[in-house]
């Protein structure tokens, strides 16, 4: 992980463009995502429309603390804090049903997929915006994912409001998140190691 220091105005504008409904390309724990304000229904659809994503599918969405966890799960198993707390690498969960967010980033079946970040520009960005962001693969659908910001195509460099500056020139072993889907009762299962 790198220890460079979060410009103020690149996080400034990243905040202005979500608050403004746009979609930004940011770093995260994982991969180079592009995102916006998850509870805002028409930027989740610029998200769909950029990716030539299928509707059916379902977004990640990105809290600083999991003390937000309880805004956005309608039943919270208790075990998902101790998963979250003594995971090891980025651990996206699935939660069965998803309450006050848009249906075009939940699941067919209400259900939604949330990660608490622990990257340094994720977090002030989230702590600021204080609403959760949506985070998915900077690439086209059907597109490898990038590991690298110079992997990322021109295609989304275009079509996102604002490229954020934070770690560009980082050349990290990045991959995607492991996903896990969790049960109300805390029954759970992996969908991606």
């Amino acid at each position: 992980m790198s220890h460079l220091l979060v410009d103020r105005a690149d996080l400034n504008q990243a905040l202005q463009t979500l608050k403004d409904g746009g979609l930004i390309l940011y770093p995260t724990d994982t991969i180079w995502g592009i995102g916006c304000d998850a509870t805002n229904e028409e930027a989740v659809e610029k998200v769909f429309a950029l990716k030539g994503r299928d509707k059916s599918k379902s977004m990640i969405v990105l809290l600083h603390n999991d003390n937000q966890l309880a805004s956005y799960v309608q039943e919270m198993p208790e075990v998902a804090y101790e998963l979250i707390e003594y995971s090891t690498k980025p651990l996206t969960i699935v939660y069965s049903n998803a309450k006050n967010l848009p249906n075009n980033v939940t699941a067919e079946d209400g259900s939604i997929g949330i990660r608490v970040v622990t990257h340094p520009f994720c977090e002030q960005l989230l702590q600021r915006f204080r609403k959760p962001i949506v985070s998915t693969s900077a690439n086209i659908s059907g597109v490898a994912s990038p590991t690298t910001f110079n992997e990322i195509s021109q295609e989304i460099l275009d079509g996102v409001d604002y490229v954020v500056q934070y770690e560009q020139d980082i050349v990290r072993n990045s991959k995607s998140s492991t996903v896990m889907k969790l049960d109300p009762s805390g029954k759970f299962e992996f969908i991606r190691k």
